[in-house]
């Protein structure tokens, strides 16, 4: 008898809990049913509002479809559903639920029109419904949605939704949604100053926008409140553009010294002006463009391990073929500077053509891992995912060559050369070894840099002659065969770059930064951090 008793009183309120399932389910269904008798488009807009009035998630799928243009109502019974377009029929699906409820010949249906005004309508109602979304981040995109469109009559929403809020960041953008709908609305001027205080707080670009069409058709106190908010908002998003500034050029710089890192070690410790550098960064380039081509035919899961995949082997394909070129020409050339120059121009002639012979002459898509695509967000500066690794990308390549030049035996021979290459030659440092595997190791340096180059350039057989020239120019300014100058050299010149490009343009401003560097190297001839040695010439 207990046992009955509890079954019973389970089943009382199962019952219970369905019976008002089942009146809502009715109650939306009815409101859906005006759509087939709207006539014209203020009346469908009243069934939208209508729905929208109930706060059910369930009405998201029938508005959005009918912003979509795909809500139809049918001849015989004026039911409406959900239809997708199959030749002459069209399939059926139940508004509320998505079940299937099979075809109907086009003649059969009608279409529910809607024009812009109504998609927008449908659009701000949307935002209203997902207001109620257990997920903070739908709460948070709404209040976006709502802050940029704002609508009078969703205020009543958005206090319900403020009330109700317990995550401070969502709480914070309803209340600057609520803030922008009542500058919409004909609440009294004291609301909105207040609202106006809400919304320079925020002092984004968007604010920007909603204050200045604010202040055209304001009066009195809200004007003048708006117009004090502009100017602060303007004064701090000055500052921001300057920190945006500042961003690229070190985005710039990191550029810059990946493409001259290894030609500071090989122009600092064998004195040679090398013009093939550029191409080596080609090589670089192209070494993951054929990685890539193999791993989306043949292994597509490893498309996000493609770069890794293609540092070793940018590094092996272009160390290689600078060894090559030293042994082979260059070795025979030292003590010559201009001969090493026309040879290794000649070089890059050669390479480039190599390349364009087997890949052709056009551009090369290379693709961005998952990890390396997109952007973020940090406060008004804009950050882009590619960017930021290869600023993480350079800086980890140049400590790594720092510590093999300062704590590995072969770091100290390169270093002794560089000091003395006579004394050392005379302490048993077999110096054109070293100077052949230095050039290696500054080829292979390049190499990689192509590889993180082709992330956000044009893979093509002129790649590296857009960076040879900046190379050079960074080494020169820095201290030629000093690290610690490259650094500072690439960042100084990506940073001053960036400031004046908007005021010159960027090709006035590449000559303004070549003829200052011309400049300073008149008065420090050996750059910022000169190498000291014990040679004569040094």
């Amino acid at each position: 008898m207990l046992i009955f008793r509890r079954l019973l009183a389970v089943l009382l309120i199962t019952m219970a809990c369905a019976v008002p399932a089942t009146a809502d389910d009715a109650a939306l269904r009815a409101i859906i049913a005006k759509f087939a008798i709207a006539k014209n488009f203020p009346a469908t807009e009243a069934v939208v509002r209508e729905l929208a009035a109930t706060g059910d998630p369930a009405v998201e799928r029938p508005l959005a479809a009918l912003a979509d243009g795909n809500l139809y109502s049918r001849k015989s019974d004026a039911a409406v559903f959900i239809g997708s377009e199959t030749g002459k029929a069209v399939r059926l699906s139940d508004p509320l639920t998505g079940a299937e409820a099979g075809e109907e010949p086009k003649a059969a249906i009608t279409k529910i029109r809607v024009n812009n005004g109504l998609r927008r309508t449908i659009r701000d109602v949307l935002g209203t419904l997902t207001l109620g979304s257990k997920d903070p981040g739908v709460r948070l995109a709404a209040a976006e949605t709502m802050f940029a469109n704002p609508d009078p009559e969703a205020i009543a929403a958005l206090d319900a939704a403020i009330e109700k809020e317990a995550v401070a960041s969502v709480r914070a953008r309803l209340q600057q949604a609520r803030a922008a709908a009542v500058l919409q609305s004909d609440l009294p001027d004291a609301d909105k100053l207040a609202a106006i205080e809400i919304i320079a707080e925020r002092g984004d670009r968007t604010a920007l926008s909603l204050l200045t069409a604010y202040e055209t058709r304001a009066e009195g106190p809200p004007r003048d409140a708006a117009a004090d908010a502009i100017t602060t908002i303007n004064a701090s998003l000055a500052i921001w553009a300057a920190a945006q500034n500042v961003w690229y050029g070190l985005s710039l710089g990191s550029v810059l010294l990946l493409a001259a890192i290894g030609l500071a070690i090989t122009f600092g410790v064998m004195g040679v002006i090398n013009m093939a550098h550029g191409e080596m960064v080609m090589l670089g380039a192209y070494t993951t463009f054929v990685v890539q081509n193999i791993i989306r035919t043949s292994f597509p899961g490893l498309f996000d391990w493609s770069l890794a995949i293609a540092l070793p082997l940018a590094f092996i394909v272009a160390g290689s073929v600078g060894l090559a070129i030293e042994r082979g020409i260059i070795r025979f050339l030292y003590g010559r500077p201009l001969e090493t120059l026309l040879a290794t121009w000649g070089i890059s002639l050669i390479l480039q053509q190599t390349v364009r012979s087997i890949f052709g002459p056009t551009n090369k898509e290379v693709g961005n891992p998952s990890w390396m695509s997109g952007a973020f967000q940090l406060g008004e500066l804009s950050i882009t995912w590619n960017r930021l690794w290869i600023m993480v990308f350079s800086l980890t390549v140049f400590f790594l060559l720092l510590f093999i030049m300062k704590r590995t035996p072969w770091g100290l021979q390169m270093r002794a050369v560089t000091a003395n290459r006579r004394m050392a030659s005379s302490m048993g440092i077999r110096t054109p070894w070293v100077d052949a595997l230095t050039f290696a190791l500054g080829s292979g340096i390049a190499g990689i840099a192509g590889v993180a180059l082709s992330q956000i350039d044009n893979v093509s057989p002129n790649l590296g002659q857009g960076y040879i020239i900046d190379s050079f120019m960074v080494v020169v300014f820095g201290g030629v065969g000093n690290l610690w100058g490259t650094l500072v050299g690439a960042f100084s010149l990506g940073v001053l770059n960036k400031f004046l490009e908007p005021y010159v343009g960027a090709v006035l401003g590449k000559i303004l930064v070549l003829v200052l560097i011309i400049l300073f190297i008149q008065k420090r001839p050996r750059g910022l951090f000169a190498l000291k040695g014990r040679a004569v010439e040094a």
